[in-house]
Order: structure tokens, then C-alpha cells, then sequence
């Protein structure tokens, strides 16, 4: 007769013959799913960004690239499962973050996605719009007949999609926040952007999607939750900027922000790139699509 155990019993058992079990410790990694430049492989390339944060077993997929079919085709080729997800982080709304969330929905459709507060994601129609009101027009000259309901949502085109919006600085889970910013840059005025932050024993590890609030003004938001930050990887938005902005930011990340390493991705830019390797030597990472970056403990 052979006698069943249960797994909590088999564990003990084996302690009491073997000793203490060593069991494997998930990976602690960052992998780049979508970016523009990367070493020859089977990969594909093209202008946008996406990243699989894994770490202290959590699994979170920050942004979707540019396009479906290329994000489907690098997501297979490196072996990733979109099905075994805690979340995913949308840092904005541009094309070239969202698009390959027509093929994560397709495989994981009730995967908790997190979003700025933003009307293009199905956000509220400002209450400000309907606060000065005339009463002397007449009812079909008045907004909704002079009843406004308590809440008109903007529509969306991802209108079958149920995103979390965020508008202030959340934990989402122990050690792991989302920290929204607004930008009042030229070109992407009242953009809001939403970047992700992990804290470890180091200091944080900080995702950002293409900066456009700045990168200081979401240092300054993320640096409320934690003055050191371990690592920063995603686009700076510096691609079409002057050289001495380019080497003043490089400079300030370093000296005043006193980031320890640097992966930047995306929209970045080749200057900034170089830039930023020769600022941080051999503290700069490389993060080409493709790209795994092992992250300490």
C-alpha cells in the first residue's frame, strides 16, 4: 500500500533527511520587449516601448510599444507569458505605448491595467465645463436641457477596456507605486503621464514612459516616496533637444539626483544616449529590445 502525503507533510520530511531545501527564488530582471535599436537578433524594431518588470515575484508589464504584430512577434520570440501578469502600467496615451494592448487583451482580456487620468482613456468630462451656466437661454439652447448628469464620461478608444485611473501618488501593492505627472512643456501641454515606481533595499527602481512632464518633475514627484533611485530605464523625451539642455539634464542626473545606474530607452534620443554613457560610465546599462537586465536584491 502506498501511503499519500500531503506537500506540506513531503516538505517536512525532507528537511528532517536532508536539511534545510534551497528553493529557487524568482528572477529579479527587467526585459525589453519594444524599443528602436537593439543588437541583431530575431527581434524586430520600431519606434515605441515596452518592458516586463519582474521582481520580488511580481510581474508588470509597463507599456505596449507601437504596434501589435511586431509586440506579438518579440513577446513570443523572448519567451514571455502575457497571461501571468499582477498589473500593467499605461504611461500615457500616445499610439506608440498603447498599441500592442490589442494583443495582451486578446490573451489576458481581465488583466488589471493602470492609466492616467486622462479623457482618452474614458475620463470625465470636466465638471468646470457645466459649472457657468445662463438660465435665461432656453432649454434646448442649455446643456442636457439644464440637467447635467453628475458624470459624463469622455468616450474612448479603448471604450470595451475597464482601466484604473490614477491622479495622484498610489501603492498599488507593498513597495510598488504609480506617480502621475502633468506636462507643461510646449507641444504636450496638460499630457498626463503616469511613471512606476519599485522601491528596494538600494533605492527605487523607476520606470517612465517618454518623460514628457520632464524627467526632473517626475523625479521630484517620485523622490516623496523614496530621495534615492537605484536605477531609471524608459525614455527621457530628449530626441530633439538642444546639446547643453542634453548635457545640463546629464549632469543634473547624476550630481543633483544622484541616480546610482541609468537604462534609457526609446525616445531618449542619440545624443542624450551618448551623453548620458559618457556622464555615467560604467554605471550607464544598456537597454536595447531584447535586452535582460538582472536586478540585485
Amino acid at each position: 500500500m502506498r501511503l499519500k502525503l500531503p506537500g506540506c507533510a513531503v516538505l517536512a520530511l525532507a528537511l528532517l533527511l536532508n536539511g534545510p531545501v534551497c528553493l529557487a527564488q524568482p528572477p529579479n530582471r527587467v526585459t525589453i520587449l519594444f524599443d528602436a535599436f537593439g543588437k541583431p537578433s530575431s527581434l524586430k524594431m520600431d519606434w515605441g516601448y515596452s518592458a516586463l518588470v519582474e521582481y520580488d515575484g511580481k510581474r508588470i508589464l509597463f507599456d505596449t510599444g507601437n504596434n501589435a504584430d511586431i509586440f506579438t512577434r518579440n513577446v513570443k520570440a523572448l519567451g514571455v507569458d502575457l497571461k501571468r501578469l499582477d498589473f500593467v502600467v499605461i504611461s500615457h496615451r500616445h499610439g506608440d505605448h498603447t498599441a500592442g494592448l490589442h494583443h495582451l487583451l486578446s490573451v489576458n482580456p481581465k488583466v488589471k491595467i493602470y492609466s492616467p487620468a486622462d479623457e482618452h482613456f474614458g475620463g470625465p468630462t470636466p465638471r468646470a465645463f457645466f459649472q457657468r451656466t445662463d438660465e435665461s437661454l432656453p432649454a434646448e439652447m442649455r446643456y442636457f436641457g439644464g440637467h447635467t448628469p453628475a458624470d459624463v464620461p469622455h468616450g474612448s478608444a479603448w471604450k470595451d477596456v475597464s482601466f484604473t485611473q490614477v491622479n495622484k501618488i498610489i501603492e498599488v501593492m507593498p513597495g510598488v507605486s504609480l506617480v502621475p505627472t502633468t506636462s507643461q512643456v510646449p507641444g504636450f501641454l496638460e499630457l498626463r503621464e503616469l511613471s512606476l515606481s519599485i522601491r528596494t533595499g538600494r533605492g527605487q527602481l523607476l520606470f517612465v514612459g517618454c518623460s514628457h512632464p520632464g524627467i526632473e518633475k517626475i523625479l521630484e514627484g517620485a523622490t516623496t516616496l523614496d530621495p534615492r533611485v537605484h536605477m531609471l530605464f524608459g525614455g527621457l523625451h530628449l530626441v530633439t533637444t538642444e546639446a547643453p539642455e542634453i548635457e545640463r539634464i546629464a549632469r543634473a542626473l547624476l550630481e543633483r539626483w544622484k541616480i546610482d545606474r541609468i537604462a534609457p530607452g526609446h525616445c531618449t534620443g542619440e545624443p542624450a544616449f551618448a551623453a548620458l554613457r559618457k556622464s555615467f560610465g560604467d554605471r550607464y546599462q544598456y537597454a536595447g529590445v531584447g535586452t535582460v537586465v538582472a536586478i540585485p536584491r
